[in-house]
């Protein structure tokens, strides 16, 4: 999970091979249309064997507003 360091604070949900580069990508403005324009920070990272399971949790955690707010407030 990310979290934008200026304006409003929002989060973004999403999975990757290459955490580091995504990180670079979206604070370059590169990837997702959502992260463009704003710059992010990781917030939160579970690791996952298969691209099944990642994806799977990625949507869980992006249709769970009150799981995701949870780890926003714990980790912030």
């Amino acid at each position: 999970m990310l979290k934008s360091i200026e304006h409003k604070s929002v989060t973004y949900v999403g999975y990757t091979k290459d955490l580091n580069n995504r990180i670079i990508a979206h604070n370059k403005g590169k990837g997702a249309k959502f992260t463009r324009g704003r710059k992010w920070k990781l917030i939160y990272k579970e690791k996952y064997t298969s691209k099944n399971k990642a994806i799977s949790r990625e949507y869980y955690i992006k249709k769970n507003r009150k799981l995701r707010n949870q780890i926003k407030d714990k980790l912030i």
